[in-house]
């Protein structure tokens, strides 16, 4: 009886073993699956977060920004193609210099590159933008009236005269002849200006930019490519690449590019701007009215929109109907172009 007792207590202890260890390994199950499926879920993205944002082409940065703009006159004649730097430009402005010839004043802040050039020599409208635009201002000669207007403040300007060939801020190519081999070494800008007593650093408010839904919803006319020409058989032209979303610039046939490099220049705005141009001497230099404002062309992601351009508070921005209107983020090209032909002047395909 004992026997048949125990025998009985033994199965008894066996089955609620086994039946605790299947009420555990049932329980254990959920939380196996539950730690899949927090191996297996994605982790929340988080917008980048940046303190800064470069003013002139409104890309948004954790790098300071308050390096002063340095503005360059960059030469433009077919024997300075292709000139160096202007790929890092984040503005270019190109005007008739005297004749049919143009010149590039090109503004730097967001990138530095270790050339410009080749350099040449100052206008008086060019140097009172970059004046507008707070910049330093680099340019190698200049008539003795434009000189002495510079050195009475006009501008604070470096002027590769006096530097040239130095090797440190000016230095001569040997594979091009003057007027079109002078080049400014960008390291020695801000060191120069220092030892002239000029600030190297600003605090300069953005221009305006669209927001990205903004850029996603442009409107305008299809403009997939823009021509015009100063006067010459050297016309200018800006063709629209889709893939890149950029624009693309040309002097005739020949595409505008890095000379060491042959990276193309590529553009998210391209302004095409309308002005009141004299002749002033017997030199057929200009001078050009930048303060009036006038009709213009806004050229980005291969829409055109017929805008105003105006000059507020010295900087050059786009106005539909008394409001402004922003730029892509990016890099700005703009030609101030004069009022004969003017606008009616440009082809768009």
């Amino acid at each position: 009886m004992r026997k048949k007792t125990s025998a009985f207590l033994l199965f008894l202890l066996l089955l609620l073993v086994t039946v605790a260890c299947s009420k555990d390994e049932q329980t254990a199950e959920p939380k196996e699956e539950q730690d899949v499926q927090e191996e297996t879920q994605e982790p929340e993205v988080k917008e980048p977060e940046f303190k800064n944002v470069y003013p002139l082409t409104g890309i948004a940065t954790n790098e300071p920004v308050d390096d002063r703009i340095v503005a360059v006159m960059v030469n433009n004649h077919f024997k300075a193609r292709p000139q160096t730097g202007l790929t890092q430009a984040d503005i270019v402005f190109e005007m008739l210099a005297e004749g049919d010839i143009t010149r590039f004043m090109a503004l730097f802040h967001s990138e530095q590159p270790e050339k410009i050039g080749p350099v040449r020599s100052a206008r008086p409208y060019y140097f009172n933008l970059a004046d507008d635009y707070g910049a330093l201002y680099v340019h190698h000669g200049a008539a003795q009236f434009i000189e002495d207007m510079l050195i009475n403040g006009a501008a604070d300007y470096l002027n590769g005269m006096y530097y040239d060939n130095d090797g440190h801020l000016f230095e001569r190519a040997d594979f091009r002849q003057a007027p079109h081999n002078s080049y400014t070494i960008f390291d020695g800008i801000f060191e120069v200006a220092k030892e002239k007593g000029y600030d190297i650093t600003g605090q300069y408010e953005p221009l305006p930019f669209l927001s990205e839904d903004e850029v996603i919803g442009l409107q305008g006319e299809a403009a997939k490519e823009a021509s015009f020409s100063y006067f010459s058989n050297d016309p200018i032209r800006y063709v629209y690449d889709t893939a890149s979303e950029k624009y693309f610039r040309y002097n005739g046939e020949q595409q505008s590019v890095e000379l060491e490099t042959e990276e193309p220049i590529q553009l998210d705005n391209v302004f095409l701007i309308e002005a009141h141009h004299e002749v002033v001497d017997d030199y057929g230099r200009r001078d050009i009215d930048l303060q009036s404002g006038g009709d213009a062309y806004l050229l980005q992601k291969g829409k055109l929109q017929k805008v105003q351009w105006e000059n507020v508070d010295g900087r050059i921005v786009a106005s539909q109907n008394g409001e402004t209107i922003g730029f892509v983020p990016g890099k700005t090209w703009i030609n101030v172009i004069p009022e004969s032909p003017g606008l009616e002047g440009v082809t768009i395909q």
